[in-house]
């Protein structure tokens, strides 16, 4: 059952396009370990619930913060106590969201019949090779698209149009990303498709063939990323991880006559075995779920790259030796996937570095876990050479 608390909103604090955070006093008894009239950071989407205003009271659900969970470290806000927001203006679209949930939002999907795309994607069935990147975690998208550009620049290309499809695997808002903010802010990609139950994108899809199609014919995407939304839900097991979904793109992606490539989810940092090296969600997903082949891209880290330091670590070149030898199982001979070598160096590192958003995973940033976003960024440098064949 949800765990609820009336709150007055104390102040306003950052704001990013489709959210809001706030700073509120709680009302009412005290749960896990917030305290009665505590303070506590929340977040509103103003797409759903307006933005209250300094004085007003709102509706929380602390649910996860009391426990200690995720979300952020937010209470989410649900409604203002005393007024409601305004009616939004009627418009079209008949696709809902969130659906049968207390705050199940309409939207105009692409693929809706009032849609001014539906004519182009009623009967889209092909991708024509277009490559796309599939990975496990949120934080791999801007690590990705640092890899394809850097790979451009470097050709002296222009920077590939990059589109964003996110599935519903973690956060449904895309308004929760700051991450997707921030490149589509930057430019670095050109417009976010938001599938299944998942919303807030620039585009709206009911699945993610469509989200992929979109992507291709609405959007003219060089390249596309697919990727759960921030906040991977895992219980320690082969197949409780809601990444599980990423060999599931991949078949999308195959079946709709693109090019899938394996973004690696890898870690030289990990404390926990399953997740050192490839982790087992990305053997998982990529071995057992993924029925179609794709091109598994493997980094070579060049010689000198170095990460901070922590005992009982590996060197990036004792990761990449093992990072190969666990992809192996995944390629012929012994596995369906085709294995895609690729260099790692001081330049894509840089290119990592230049990131117009904090690049993290798992609370780890660039310096501390290197081997985590060059192995995303490769991916990406083999996507940008496809998608240079195909404009060829």
């Amino acid at each position: 059952m949800i765990t609820w608390r009336s709150a007055v909103v104390v102040s306003h604090g950052r704001r990013w396009p489709g959210a809001a955070e706030l700073e509120a006093s709680l009302e009412g008894e005290g749960v896990g370990g917030l305290p009665p009239g505590g303070t506590v950071r929340a977040l509103a989407y103003p797409g759903l619930v307006g933005l209250p205003a300094v004085g007003e009271r709102v509706l929380l659900n602390v649910t996860a913060l009391a426990r200690g969970l995720g979300t952020g470290g937010y209470a989410m806000v649900v409604a203002p106590v005393d007024t409601l927001p305004a009616d939004a203006e009627p418009g079209p679209g008949h696709l809902v969201k969130a659906r049968y949930t207390p705050l199940q939002e309409m939207v105009l999907g692409v693929d809706d019949q009032e849609s001014p795309h539906h004519d182009v994607l009623r009967d889209a069935d092909d991708l024509a090779g277009l490559p796309v990147v599939v990975a496990d975690l949120h934080s791999a998208l801007p690590a990705i698209v640092a890899g394809a550009r850097h790979a451009a620049a470097r050709a002296g290309r222009p920077a590939p149009r990059v589109a964003y499809v996110m599935t519903d695997g973690g956060a449904l808002p895309a308004w929760f990303s700051q991450a997707v903010a921030g490149l589509r802010s930057a430019g670095w990609i050109e417009a976010c498709v938001t599938t299944g139950q998942a919303f807030g994108g620039d585009l709206e899809a009911v699945t993610v063939h469509t989200g992929l199609l979109a992507a291709r014919h609405v959007v003219d995407a060089d390249l596309v990323v697919v990727a759960q939304g921030p906040g991977n839900l895992g219980t320690g097991t082969r197949w409780g991880f809601s990444g599980v979904a990423a060999g599931e793109a991949v078949n999308a992606a195959a079946t709709l006559r693109g090019t899938p490539v394996a973004s690696l989810r890898v870690s030289g940092a990990d404390p926990r075995e399953r997740h050192l090296g490839v982790s087992h969600h990305s053997l998982t997903a990529y071995g057992r779920v993924a029925l179609a082949p794709a091109d598994v891209v493997v980094p070579v880290f060049a010689t000198g790259l170095a990460q901070e330091g922590v005992s009982g670590q590996p060197t990036l070149a004792e990761l990449g030796e093992r990072v190969r030898a666990q992809a192996l199982g995944l390629v012929a001979p012994s596995g369906r996937h085709r294995l895609v070598e690729t260099s790692a160096d001081e330049g894509l590192l840089a290119a990592l570095g230049a990131s117009p958003v904090r690049l993290s995973t798992m609370g780890r940033g660039l310096g501390a876990d290197p081997g985590a976003f060059l192995a995303a960024a490769v991916a990406g440098v083999h996507a940008e050479e496809i998608a240079a064949g195909r404009r060829a």
